[in-house]
């Protein structure tokens, strides 16, 4: 593996990680949320990622040999859980129905921040290759002199 490629690599693992972390902040923002635009109870949402084939430019593509090896990760999806939300029995509130309970967001929050520890380690394994990757290319330049 070259070095752009390694860059390139964990970089992409930084931007994943990062939607992730987006994904599972709104999902925490919302925990409490009765009403959406959509209307009803906010949805918990979750990030697809897939592998895809490390890509170079056009013109590398075309004068190297592939290396099936190395592949980048990828956002494909944001999908919306299909849950039924939770019902609470409080009458008084705006959002109750006619018996009076109340749709909450079917989010467990221990669950989403064991999500986030798990997104954010990844993210510092990610920024920990990229730095490794860089400090080789910049002693292989010092290597050069």
């Amino acid at each position: 593996m070259d070095i752009l490629s390694g860059l390139r690599v964990s970089s992409s693992g930084m931007a994943a990680q990062r939607m992730r972390m987006n994904t599972i902040s709104s999902n925490i923002a919302n925990v409490n949320t009765t009403r959406t635009p959509e209307g009803g109870a906010y949805r918990r949402k979750d990030v697809i990622l897939e592998s895809i084939p490390d890509a170079k430019s056009f013109g590398e593509i075309l004068t190297s040999q592939p290396q099936k090896d190395i592949a980048r990760v990828q956002v494909t999806d944001v999908t919306v859980d299909r849950k039924a939300p939770l019902m609470k029995y409080e009458p008084d509130h705006v959002d109750a129905n006619e018996d009076g309970y109340v749709a909450y967001p079917n989010i467990n929050l221990m669950e989403e921040m064991a999500n986030m520890i798990q997104a954010t380690r990844a993210y510092e394994a990610n920024v920990s290759a990229l730095n490794a990757t860089k400090d080789m290319a910049m002693t292989s330049l010092e290597l050069g002199r």
